[in-house]
């Protein structure tokens, strides 16, 4: 078992990377924002970085069976499994519930930046409220 106050966040998230790129299972001890302390077991699928800048594991909580979030500075130590993958990932959908299909690398990368970085309402030339 690692535990995250003994170590910088690299070395945490270079461990999970491994164990997304390896897909093996992941025992996780994760405090809630409501201060609940609880153990998951998950399979890591995606580690990004949300608006605000923090850093959010995705993965398949085996309790739960579904996809769940975890911001990696909540978690307090972990245990990664030789043991493989057993959750099936769900298809990513737009809200109106279509299946997103990436058929190249730079679709992936043009979604990826699409969600992050551009604005949630159209920008036109009147828009003065972004101006400096």
């Amino acid at each position: 078992m690692r535990h995250t106050a003994k170590q910088t966040i690299t070395k945490t998230l270079t461990d999970l990377y491994r164990a997304l790129d390896r897909q093996n299972a992941v025992t996780l001890t994760y405090v809630d924002a409501d201060g609940t302390e609880t153990i998951r077991t998950v399979e890591p699928w995606d580690i990004r970085t949300t608006k605000s800048g923090r850093i959010q594991l995705r993965a398949g909580c085996r309790l739960r069976g579904d996809a769940r979030s975890f911001y990696v500075d909540q978690i307090r130590a972990y245990t990664i499994h030789r043991i493989g993958f057993v959750i099936d990932r769900p298809e990513a959908t737009t809200p109106a519930g279509h299946v997103i299909v990436a058929r190249s690398t730079t679709q992936l990368i043009a979604r990826e930046l699409g969600r992050d970085y551009l604005p949630a309402r159209a920008i036109d030339r009147t828009t003065t409220a972004l101006a400096a």
